[in-house]
């Protein structure tokens, strides 16, 4: 058996590609908001059912810029079982995160706990959608109301997603999606923001372009984090092929279920109702006590016939060397004790389902 990565990068077949880059060579257009760029704006806004949508270089700068967009200031409270990116675009905004603690059935923001952690100077909220297990978005959208705070989602996993038949990106004030190319649907690098308020276009695209309102004036201190036409291509072949993938993706989830359901000390997360997936992660926790083995001793046996499933997240963000100083890991007990048992196994539409087949068996018999 080959390698068996957790992830494989989704790719269109290459003549597609160059079919939609050869308009390129012909306008010499190749970054700062071109025809492909616009084109990709205008699709996605469709198939993710939203009102309004920037493109960005990639899904961190999108956070990073729809936090600086929203003018915040002191304490933003989010959760510490995320990727790097979502911590690091709080603190580079000269914000305080506030680390709130995950639930146990679905590994997103423990909404019962938030409102504890709200003080004087508490301005956001920054929940994350976990592996496309959406957070509850209409618990949050009251505490939000109730203190008259922004809501900026983190929704790099939730591409997709869909509750109760609307697009996920039309909660809270903001959500960022990642495009890397790991995700379910990527442009090779990228990610977006999606939005209601129209006004918050302007200042989208100015911070994405140096701050620039015209040719003779610099209104905001911006950054470069234009998606550049080779991105965009990339995003419109791989559009056509999405629900294909998530077709397929949705099959290897069903297969691995029926192999490690029920089994005593697996846990693996129900679907929600209502819900309509993207199955972008398959996430399974380990309780050693029952099931027998750690978490660290089965990713070992799958290393050793070359499949790399991933801590993931671990360690929490508070936890890192950057950060472990500053915040006491004692007061979110519930991420600690999920990020030193869960891994996400491999995923994507291509995975053969006799490669899962042959995962499955390692972790339940060997």
């Amino acid at each position: 058996m080959n390698k068996i990565f957790v992830t494989k990068s989704i790719l269109p077949p290459i003549e597609e590609y160059i079919k939609e880059i050869k308009t390129i060579w012909d306008t010499s257009w190749l970054t700062n908001m071109g025809v492909k760029h616009h084109e990709l704006e205008d699709e996605l806004k469709e198939y993710l059912d939203v009102p309004f949508i920037s493109l960005f270089v990639n899904g961190h700068m999108a956070l990073e810029l729809a936090l600086q967009a929203h003018d915040l200031t002191g304490e933003v409270i989010t959760t510490p079982f995320t990727f790097a990116s979502t911590t690091h675009a709080i603190v580079r905004n000269g914000l305080k995160p506030v680390f709130c603690d995950i639930n146990i059935e679905d590994y997103t923001i423990d909404v019962n706990k938030i409102e504890e952690l709200i003080t004087e100077n508490t301005s956001a909220i920054v929940p994350v959608h976990v592996y496309g297990n959406i957070c509850d978005v209409e618990k949050i959208n009251d505490i939000a109301q109730k203190y008259k705070l922004k809501v900026i989602y983190d929704a790099a996993h939730a591409f997709g997603v869909q509750i109760k038949g609307q697009g996920i990106g039309n909660f809270g004030d903001a959500s960022m999606f990642s495009f890397h190319a790991t995700k379910v649907f990527n442009t090779i690098e990228g990610g977006a923001v999606t939005f209601k308020n129209q006004k918050l276009h302007r200042k989208l695209y100015n911070l994405k372009n140096f701050g620039i309102e015209s040719p003779d004036e610099v209104c905001d201190v911006g950054a470069n984090a234009k998606m550049n036409e080779f991105q965009a291509a990339m995003g419109l072949c791989n559009l056509r092929h999405i629900e294909n993938e998530i077709k397929k993706r949705k099959n290897v989830t069903d297969r691995y279920k029926d192999h490690l359901s029920g089994i005593k000390g697996v846990k693996i997360c129900d679907e929600a109702q209502g819900i309509k997936s993207n199955y972008a992660y398959f996430p399974i926790l380990f309780d050693e006590s029952i099931f027998g083995k750690t978490r660290d001793q089965v990713s070992h046996l799958l290393e050793k016939e070359q499949i790399y499933a991933r801590k993931y997240f671990y360690p929490l963000t508070k936890d890192y060397a950057c950060y472990k100083k500053i915040f006491n890991s004692c007061l979110t007990p519930v991420a600690n004790y999920v990020a030193a048992r869960i891994i996400t196994l491999p995923l994507y539409g291509e995975l053969p389902i006799e490669h899962v087949d042959k995962i499955c068996d390692i972790i339940i018999n060997e």
